[in-house]
């Protein structure tokens, strides 16, 4: 059994994995920049260690100052939430080099997931449905447009490194192609180094609908059924909600087994989504997240279980508590991220919280590290909290969330609430009926400057 785990991580993930340790009498270290000083995960961590000052490349992301942390409070395992480390096959060498735990898959299965092509490879081998595609990355005009022949447009040319949105182009004939091919390739070595891109055909109104699996790493994998993603502002998610809205029985039970089953036979070890775009009933592999997501929430909820717990029992080399038998849906969730953010340019907003309260009652969860008198710094990602609730069907978690954000309150700063209040009131969200080109569109109808 683990006594100490280290957060190689900050904010509203450090605060929830230091929750999970404290239930589990397990003492937490907490590390942070000299920006993160007065933060509300340093606060109730067990210990803290400062690891550098504010920019990450010097804290949050610097090896030796995490693996030198571990030694100085005697932490034997890291968890590393998600972004920054989580996804780091480098890393998580270093750490198992150390003779210490990363809570989270193995380096090798980080390294086949983390690169577009390899992963798009593994998965067809693994009987997962993908979308139709260059076989590999695409190093030539001349290729991208014998590709596209073959495919079809629209098409959509992607960094095989890549990541939220970044390197990414949309081509709708012959006649963008070229201009999409070359400024997606210098895109995606100025963001990741790698200027490889591979090409996929663009689906015309899909929905992102991501599979949560779980595997002991000894061959055992469930699945936690879908959370429907679609709801995204330049491919970064906005909501997410599960089970899916549009997703049947039958085709939540043939995609989860498919997912299941693949990452059984890698053996694969914690948490991982599977994403997919989903168009006309067939699912279409996007990729896979080697971690835990922002969205675990929603899924914890629908089943009653603790995701974090999960990951450090296993861990640790205990049988997950729970079979694919005994995980059935109960009711719905939805997720909202709350950003520090002006609208409506989705600028970054960091300053001062003047007031914070956050909402309660039945069926409503916030995972946030705010607090009264918080400065939110400039450095670091913008999303400051995540409002969760919970009902017994789709139309009550949806009045749930209505209420919840009504007594949401976090003055100071501008935030991304109003633009949920305004959402919540669209037909499309009610019903359901939208795809993840729908927020695009209302935004340009609705949140002009």
């Amino acid at each position: 059994m683990f006594e100490k785990i280290l957060i190689a991580n900050r904010g509203e993930i450090a605060l929830r994995v230091i929750r999970a340790c404290r239930e589990m009498g397990i003492q937490s270290v907490a590390v942070h920049s000299t920006a993160d000083s007065d933060a509300m995960h340093v606060r109730m961590a067990d210990e803290a260690v400062c690891i550098g000052p504010p920019p990450a490349s010097q804290s949050y992301l610097s090896f030796p100052a995490i693996i030198s942390a571990c030694e100085i409070t005697g932490a034997q395992a890291i968890h590393p939430g998600y972004g920054f480390l989580s996804e780091n096959a480098n890393f998580v060498q270093i750490v198992e080099d150390h003779d210490l735990t990363f809570i989270g898959p193995s380096a090798e299965h980080i390294r086949i997931m983390g690169d577009k092509i390899t992963a798009k490879d593994t998965v067809k081998r693994l009987g997962i449905p993908c979308v139709p595609g260059s076989a590999g990355g695409v190093a030539t005009l001349e290729e991208a447009r014998k590709t596209a022949d073959d495919i079809g447009y629209p098409l959509i040319i992607k960094a095989t490194a890549g990541g939220g949105g970044r390197g990414m182009k949309l081509a709708k004939n012959d006649k963008e192609l070229d201009n999409a091919f070359r400024t997606a390739r210098s895109e995606a070595k100025a963001a990741f180094g790698n200027d490889e891109v591979y090409i996929e055909k663009y689906l015309q109104k899909p929905r992102h609908i991501e599979v949560q699996v779980f595997g002991d790493g000894k061959g055992n994998a469930v699945y936690l059924a879908e959370r429907d993603c679609s709801l995204q502002r330049r491919h970064q998610k906005v909501l997410e909600e599960a089970p899916g809205p549009v997703i049947t029985q039958e085709q939540r039970e043939r995609i989860g087994r498919i997912c299941a089953d693949a990452v059984g036979s890698i053996e694969y070890i914690g948490a991982g989504t599977i994403e997919f775009l989903f168009e006309d009933g067939e699912f279409y592999f996007i990729e896979m997240n080697t971690r835990l997501q922002v969205e675990h929430p929603v899924t914890e909820a629908i089943f009653g279980i603790d995701l974090v717990r999960e990951q450090i029992r296993v861990a640790e080399g205990l049988p997950m508590s729970f079979g694919q038998d005994d995980l059935v849906i109960n009711g719905h969730a939805i997720e909202v991220r709350i950003n520090a953010e002006k609208l409506p340019s989705f600028s970054p907003s960091p300053g001062r919280i003047s007031q914070y309260h956050a909402p309660g009652g039945l069926g409503v969860r916030v995972d946030s590290a705010l607090y009264d008198g918080y400065s939110i710094p400039p450095y670091y990602d913008s999303l400051i909290g995540k409002l969760i609730v919970h009902g017994r069907d789709r139309p009550e978690a949806i009045a749930r969330l209505k209420r919840a954000l009504g007594e949401l309150i976090v003055d100071g700063i501008d935030t991304t609430i109003p633009l949920f209040h305004q959402l919540l009131e669209e037909p499309d969200i009610q019903s359901g009926n939208y795809n993840i080109h729908w927020l695009e569109k209302w935004l340009e109808r609705n949140l002009t400057a």
